[in-house]
């Protein structure tokens, strides 16, 4: 999924505002300005958005573990130069503090079944012969099922 997405989704699901989404940057050690937020948050089709990089999305949820599981002793972890969505993924359940159940409870939600099984080969090494790459439609479950567990209600 594009970076951009999710980061929209994120914001969506948490109920973020600008202060916010800067806040987690900075909880990461990165600086960014309300205008960068912006565009990056911006459609595609709009003349001033930007896409944001690998880099600085891996920032945000480094920033974003940091916010939600307290910053841990010492430097602070690199933000990965490339990203893909098991990375993603990874990162949000480190985030959110989820197990296996979590992640499988999360899923039923959206009426999507997986076993504890497949979730772990979505965080194996890439060598490995389990290993499973994350598609686009599992991570986009995987965010609805979020949003159904913890966005804002319809009747807010």
């Amino acid at each position: 999924m594009k970076n951009n997405v999710v980061l929209r989704q994120l914001r969506y699901i948490f109920d973020l505002n600008d202060d916010q989404m800067i806040d987690l940057f900075a909880q990461a050690e990165v600086e960014v300005t309300r205008s960068q937020v912006s565009n990056w948050l911006k459609k595609e089709e709009h003349e001033e958005y930007q896409k944001i990089s690998d880099t600085e999305f891996a920032s945000f949820l480094n920033g974003f573990i940091n916010h939600k599981r307290g910053k841990r002793e010492g430097s602070q972890v690199p933000p990965e130069k490339k990203l893909n969505n098991n990375i993603v993924f990874r990162k949000l359940k480190i985030a959110l503090n989820f197990k296996d159940t979590d992640i499988i409870d999360t899923f039923k939600l959206v009426d999507m079944w997986v076993s504890k099984h497949e979730i772990s080969a979505f965080f194996r090494n890439p060598k490995q012969n389990q290993y499973r790459v994350c598609e686009d439609q599992l991570l986009r479950n995987f965010l609805h099922g979020l949003q159904l567990k913890y966005g804002p209600t319809k009747n807010s």
